[in-house]
This record gives C-alpha cells, sequence and structure tokens, in this order.
C-alpha cells in the first residue's frame, strides 16, 4: 500500500521577504507542489529565493474542487504545501476545510509556526495578553455583524479583529455605539515599510482617520471591557427594560446601557450581556 504524503503548513512572511523561516523554506523547496491563495503573490517569495516548485491555486473561489484535487495527492504519496498569501495558513483564510478534510482522511498535518498578524498585533498593543479572542474579518450580514460587535463590546478580553481600510471607518463607528471611550491599537502594515501603530479611544481614532485615510491591511486590536461590578437595588432584568424604552425613544442602544448602568449603578458589561440575550428570547 502506497504511503500518504504530508500536508504542511508553511507561514509566509507579512512584509519583508527574509521573515520566513529556515524550515518553511526547506520545505517549500522539498515538496512536491505548493499550494497558495494567489500565485502572483507567491511568486514573488519563491523567485527571491530560487525556488522552482510548482505551485497550484487553493482559494475561496476554488477551495471545494480544489480541496478535493489536493487530498488525491496527499493520498497517492504526494507531500504538499499549504501556504497563506500572508502569515499563517488557517487563519481567516479557507485553510481550515483542507486541513479538516486531510485529517479525515487520517492524512498527516505539520504546522511550520512563523508569522501572524494576530499575534503580532496584540503583543505590541500593549493590552493584557494572558487571555485574548480573535474574531478575524467580521460577517457582512448586517444580523450577524451586528451581534458579533455587540458581543466584543462586552469582552473581558482583549479582541482581535482583521479589517480593510475600506470597511474600517464604518466598522470603528458602529463599535463606538457601544464603546466609544474604549482604549484601542490600530497596526496597520505589521513588519512592512509603511508600519503603524496607533493607539488611542475609538472616538480619538475615528476622528483621526476621518481626515487621514488609510491604505494596508489592518488589524484592530481592542482592550477588554473593565470589570464594573457593583452591587445595586435594581437587577439587570430591570435595567434591560430601561434600555429597551430608552431606544423605543430614539436613543442608540450604546448610550441608552451607559445611561441606564449608571443610573442604576449596575455593571455596564453585565448589562450589555442581558441586553443581548433578551434580545435573543425575542427573536
Amino acid at each position: 500500500m502506497e504511503e500518504k504524503g504530508i500536508l504542511y503548513l508553511c507561514a509566509t512572511p507579512l512584509g519583508n521577504l527574509r521573515d520566513i523561516t529556515l524550515r518553511a523554506l526547506e520545505i517549500l523547496k522539498e515538496v512536491d507542489m505548493i499550494a497558495v491563495e494567489d500565485t502572483r503573490r507567491t511568486i514573488k517569495l519563491l523567485n527571491h529565493y530560487d525556488i522552482k516548485t510548482t505551485m497550484i491555486s487553493y482559494h475561496e473561489h476554488n477551495k471545494e474542487s480544489r480541496g478535493k484535487e489536493i487530498v488525491e495527492y496527499l493520498q497517492a504519496g504526494k507531500n504538499i504545501a499549504l501556504a497563506a498569501d500572508a502569515g499563517t495558513p488557517g487563519i481567516s483564510d479557507p485553510g481550515y476545510e483542507l486541513i479538516r478534510d486531510t485529517i479525515n482522511k487520517g492524512i498527516k498535518v505539520i504546522s511550520l509556526p512563523g508569522p501572524c498578524a494576530a499575534v503580532t498585533a496584540v503583543t505590541v498593543s500593549g493590552f493584557p495578553v494572558k487571555r485574548f479572542v480573535f474574531y478575524g474579518f467580521l460577517s457582512s450580514k448586517k444580523k450577524d455583524r451586528k451581534k458579533e460587535l455587540e458581543k466584543i463590546s462586552c469582552e473581558d478580553k482583549t479582541v482581535v479583529i482583521y479589517e480593510g481600510p475600506h470597511r474600517l471607518l464604518k466598522t470603528m463607528k458602529e463599535l463606538a455605539e457601544f464603546i466609544e471611550e474604549r482604549e484601542v491599537a490600530l497596526c496597520r502594515e505589521l513588519t512592512k515599510i509603511h508600519e503603524e501603530v496607533k493607539r488611542g479611544t475609538l472616538k480619538e481614532l475615528i476622528s483621526h482617520y476621518e481626515s487621514n485615510p488609510l491604505k494596508g491591511e489592518i488589524t484592530l486590536v481592542i482592550k477588554p471591557c473593565p470589570g464594573e461590578e457593583k452591587e445595586s437595588p435594581y437587577s439587570l432584568g430591570e435595567g434591560a427594560r430601561e434600555v429597551k424604552e430608552l431606544r423605543a425613544e430614539g436613543l442608540r442602544e450604546g448610550e441608552a446601557i451607559k445611561r441606564v448602568a449608571r443610573y442604576f449603578n449596575i455593571s455596564r458589561r453585565e448589562l450589555y450581556k442581558k441586553v443581548i440575550e433578551e434580545k435573543e428570547k425575542g427573536e
């Protein structure tokens, strides 16, 4: 019986081509083929290191058909490297499906650690890193996106999200409806020539970038919701009902929650959760 191949997950540089591990370079030279999101981008890395390995495309639009082909190659004994455009395969790209299918077929998967924008950003943010949660790119569906924003607003761990420059202001303004004064670190073009890390509240960064449009890849790191546990004669249910009434009068949800939490002397974070819970019950 022919021995199965191995799927290698090769992290590629975020910017500087020198930021690739020696082990990843060895694997890219040794495997039978390399599966990449965009051959036009990866060819620059391969040419820089004079790597002649055959490339095939594997991306969001062909992941089903091409994924089956890759698994068949692996079952036939071929060794294949999966490489993202930049960073670690499987992080906010279609690599997850291929990795899952490969494992389900009993084929070995080996990850070669390397660059990852989420980890790079959270370490330079200055926010707690003992626990953090990664949301990747937020949903483009209005209903799902709103739920994600609500969860982020009351998250008690550092939050990391990816965003494109064309949607950055929209996303920050949506977040600001709940956490306008929360500190964030906006990391742009990490490890590249124009790397920038700008820190401040959402309100401050919105004001800055409205007159200073951004380009490039962006990672937004959000400071955890501060603990606000307080004793109060009012229940969270009463607070949630008050928020609903203020919303009916036209007040933004974030402002309504802030106002009720302060007036009732209850935890804003817990009130956020209660409001979300009540809305989900009503759906």
